[in-house]
């Protein structure tokens, strides 16, 4: 049965009712896996086409948060939950679930033409991380030599065809009833041996080289999260598909905000008087001051929330909330009037004693005897 979107229900994919169970997917996937393999079906578009969906639906009902969100929105609710399939090539796939299947068809093989994936870092701020902004990021990669052209050999020479597989690259070990294809040990599936060497790169066909991209970093990241350069990592044997860029974001620290995932915590200090009487403060925001009203007999440690003025949702729901913690603010030192004004509130505190106060007093009296009770104007 095939979807608005044009894709087959991922169930009659493998197979499987909705109710299988993990293993049963997995087993599912593993005989569609087996008898669409690319390597047992060369020049066969239909079997790694059939491959390939395969996969895509394993990849989702593998996993139990994706699962759930198609078992609800079919294939809609995946794309608006941001779970578009990771694959892109065979590559991605034999990567990832070929352990299903062993290295059975070549596929040690078939995994070790794709390049190495790198890293790098960048830094950005809050403000950035809440508003999206491009970054150039360096990274140092290996590219083909400039003197032998990536044949690694000495001008005048060539490699030579490898005597331990008689240049096929591959040597077969039977097990039983199946035979595995892996990669030669002596030429490492290069099917040659190189006997003079290039003296640029040594033999290795590549050379180090600096490298600068520009970067989209997408509203919302946090501090860890890493976006991935598709074909900027290193070249796989003789230089096939490369492997991929991941750029770490690291997020400075902010001066004034905590984050707590989509939400920013921030301390913001009040005097006595502001708290007791009211007040009208300004507190920050990452777009600047906004005004908050702060009402009469505010508490220390008190929370005002201030909606829709945090961070964005990475995957672009809404926005979280700033969260204004407000701190009763004691001076160190005071003028001589500020110190006046404050005893002749004490001695108004001693002859009107709020109830709160009152019983607290009343409690503690009750924990001395008769002769140990404190005096009232203690």
């Amino acid at each position: 049965m095939a979807t608005m979107t044009g894709k087959r229900d991922y169930y009659e994919v493998l197979g499987v009712s909705r109710s299988a169970a993990p293993q049963e997917i997995a087993d599912a996937y593993r005989q569609v896996a087996l008898k669409c393999h690319p390597d047992k079906n060369p020049g066969d578009e239909k079997a790694v086409e059939k491959f390939k969906e395969a996969s895509e639906a394993f990849e989702v009902l593998n996993d139990k948060e994706k699962r759930s969100a198609y078992d609800r929105f079919g294939h809609a609710g995946l794309d608006r939950a941001g779970y578009a399939p990771q694959f892109h090539d065979l590559d991605d796939i034999l990567a990832q679930f070929g352990s299903l299947f062993g290295d059975l068809f070549g596929g040690a093989s078939r995994r070790s033409r794709r390049g190495a994936d790198i890293a790098c870092e960048t830094t950005i701020t809050l403000k950035e991380a809440a508003s999206g902004v491009a970054k150039v990021v360096e990274f140092d990669r290996h590219t083909t030599c400039g003197a032998c052209h990536g044949a690694g050999t000495a001008p005048g020479t060539k490699p030579e065809p490898c005597d331990y597989c008689g240049g096929q690259g591959q040597v077969v070990q039977s097990a039983g009833f199946f035979r595995m294809q892996t990669a030669c040990p002596a030429c490492r599936g290069a099917g040659t041996i190189i006997r003079a060497p290039c003296q640029r790169c040594r033999g290795a066909g590549l050379t180090l080289e600096h490298v600068k991209r520009e970067v989209s970093i997408p509203k919302g990241v946090d501090d860890g999260n890493h976006l991935r350069l598709e074909g900027e990592g290193e070249p796989g044997p003789g230089g096939r598909t490369r492997g991929d860029c991941h750029v770490v974001i690291r997020v400075q620290k902010h001066p004034l905000f905590e984050r707590d995932g989509m939400h920013l915590v921030c301390e913001v200090p009040i005097t006595y008087p502001q708290a007791a009487l009211g007040a009208t403060i300004q507190v920050p925001t990452l777009e600047g001051p906004h005004e908050l009203t702060i009402p009469r007999g505010t508490q220390p440690g008190e929370v005002f929330r201030l909606k829709g003025r945090g961070m964005p949702s990475l995957r672009g729901r809404g926005r979280g909330d700033v969260l204004v913690q407000v701190t009763i603010e004691v001076p160190k030192k005071l003028s001589s009037g500020e110190e006046e004004s404050l005893r002749q509130l004490a001695e108004l505190e001693k002859k009107h004693v709020s109830p709160k106060r009152k019983s607290f007093i009343e409690r503690l009296k009750d924990l001395f005897s008769p002769d140990d009770k404190p005096h009232s104007d203690a």
